[in-house]
């Protein structure tokens, strides 16, 4: 960070939520950075003004007035929250064009495994003719697909595209709606919500003969804390909007 040798000034907006309690920890816990605010809801988010970087892990109706107010004041942000749009996206980019040096990090999952597993799945979707994603969480979670799914079928179903990878076949003529999943793209992606579950995912690739099953699992959340301090130590090197812990990996 530009910072080098200074103490990094934290903010953490959902401190109280589960994610945001184990943000809180590892952010006190991490030698190079210091907590100065800890924000949830009927905070003043005016608590953050002084932060160089905000953490936010909230719901998909109170992150954005959140990246609203951090962006014109200057500061960065690490934002695991899910639901980002291409509506939402381009309103995040128009704010930041009036901060050209903020950074902003949105990651649909802040897992090194997670990461590794849509790289890795983006890489076969090429070789195989069929494709589709199931992913499996707790039964809190408020939005379905997950944003980890979501962002792993855009990348699977554009790198089929590019190579010109035809519909994965599917013969289905009579359904319940919904059995089928969504789709994404050309990638249908199939959400559970079960007790018990924390983060799990399955790409399933299918071809003549053979099956490829990628798959990363969560088992608790601390798992999302080394992802989340390196996007706490680097965002600010990255001024605009970055979707993706991708970019920050070496």
């Amino acid at each position: 960070m530009s910072n080098s040798g200074q103490l990094i000034k934290v903010g953490v907006v959902g401190a109280r939520g589960r994610m945001g309690q184990a943000v809180v920890k590892a952010v006190t816990d991490a030698i190079d950075c210091d907590l100065i605010a800890s924000v949830d809801q009927g905070d003043d988010l005016n608590l953050v003004n002084d932060c160089d970087v905000v953490v936010d892990f909230t719901t998909p109706d109170v992150v954005m007035p959140t990246l609203e107010h951090c962006i014109a004041r200057g500061v960065h942000c690490v934002v695991g929250t899910t639901g980002f749009d291409d509506d939402r996206l381009m309103n995040i980019r128009g704010w930041l064009d009036k901060a050209p040096n903020v950074g902003v990090l949105i990651a649909p999952n802040f897992g090194i495994g997670a990461v590794l597993m849509m790289q890795f799945a983006q890489q076969a979707a090429p070789y195989f003719e069929s494709v589709e994603i199931i992913e499996l969480h707790h039964p809190d979670k408020v939005d379905a697909p997950s944003g980890t799914a979501r962002h792993t079928a855009e990348l699977v179903s554009k790198a089929r595209s590019v190579h010109g990878v035809a519909v994965s076949p599917d013969a289905t003529t009579q359904e319940i709606e919904g059995a089928r999943g969504a789709n994404i793209g050309d990638v249908r992606v199939h959400s559970v919500r079960a007790r018990g579950l924390v983060a799990h995912q399955e790409v399933v690739f299918g071809g003549i003969g053979e099956t490829l099953t990628i798959r990363h699992d969560s088992m608790d959340r601390t798992s999302f804390m080394p992802g989340v301090l390196l996007g706490v130590r680097q965002v600010a090197d990255h001024p605009g909007l970055t979707v993706g812990l991708d970019a920050f990996l070496v």
